[in-house]
This record gives structure tokens, C-alpha cells and sequence, in this order.
């Protein structure tokens, strides 16, 4: 009795286990995006983007508010996988933006895909801010004020011990 009823439990798994198998590529042939990737996923503002998008095989749009709608390609060798190269926006605010992909009229939104962070000046120390702030003038006054009354003193005890 035993052996019969593992051999029933047997066979429907292996017919469930059928049934799938046949049907997943049926599914797929659709050309439904299934996932989207976004590389660097943490970016400045001005910076360029890949996505790629896997389910996508003859290409499509990609769109977010932080850059212009761009067109994804196929990727040569990759069954169903699309990319495109997205240059964000230079007024872009800083924070995290999805990424929504249009494939063969179907969409996918990939919410908080990548992050936007504040422009980075290269160069001499890669400051965001230009010119000198009012506690930097201060600093540099202060130390200024003390060279001169240092100097000051140094040059007057030296006078002094030249007379005596």
C-alpha cells in the first residue's frame, strides 16, 4: 500500500514537474522584461549609465526623471538581454530614481534602480564649493594677526639685546 502511494506521488510530480517545463518557454517567448540592472548604481550628476534589461530581446525605451527617455539595443549574443546608456541629467536633485523599460508594449519599473548624488569638482581637493567661506577668512586673518604680532616681538627683543 505504501509503495503505491509514493509511486502516485511519484509520477504526479513528475507530470506537474512536465507541464511547467513545456510551459516556461512559452512565457518567455513573450518578451517581457524581467529585470533591470542599472551599473554604477550609485552615480553624479553629468555621469553615464548602463542598463540593461534581461526579457527585452528586440530592443526598447528605457525613461526616469533623472535623465531623457534612451533607446535600449540588443545585446549581440545574449538571447533576450537589452542595453542602452543613460546620461543623467545635470540638474538632476540628489536622491534615489526608478527606471521604467518599455519592451514590445509591455513595462517593468524598477523602483530606487540607482542613486543621484551632488556633482564632484575634480581637481584640487574635489570641493563643491568655490571661493573662500567666512570661517576660512577668519582662520586665515587669525593666523596672519599672530605672524605679525610675532614677528613684532621677536624683532623688538632683538633690538633690545643689540643696545645692551
Amino acid at each position: 500500500m505504501r509503495n503505491s502511494r509514493a509511486l502516485a506521488a511519484t509520477g504526479a510530480a513528475v507530470v506537474v514537474t512536465g507541464v511547467l517545463g513545456l510551459a516556461a518557454p512559452t512565457a518567455v517567448a513573450w518578451d517581457t522584461p524581467s529585470n533591470i540592472v542599472a551599473l554604477p548604481s550609485v552615480i553624479a550628476r553629468g555621469g553615464q549609465m548602463t542598463v540593461t534589461v534581461d526579457g527585452c530581446r528586440d530592443g526598447g525605451t528605457m525613461t526616469s526623471r533623472a535623465f531623457p527617455t534612451t533607446h535600449l539595443t540588443p545585446v549581440r549574443g545574449a538571447n533576450e538581454t537589452s542595453k542602452g546608456v543613460a546620461t543623467i541629467n545635470s540638474d538632476a536633485r540628489p536622491g534615489s530614481y526608478d527606471i521604467t523599460v518599455n519592451c514590445s508594449g509591455r513595462t517593468l519599473t524598477r523602483p530606487a534602480a540607482f542613486t543621484v548624488i551632488g556633482g564632484v569638482r575634480g581637481g584640487v581637493g574635489g570641493s563643491n564649493s568655490s571661493g573662500a567661506t567666512p570661517t576660512d577668512i577668519a582662520i586665515g586673518g587669525g593666523l596672519v594677526a599672530a605672524a605679525v604680532a610675532g614677528g613684532g616681538l621677536f624683532w623688538m627683543r632683538r633690538r633690545a639685546e643689540r643696545r645692551a
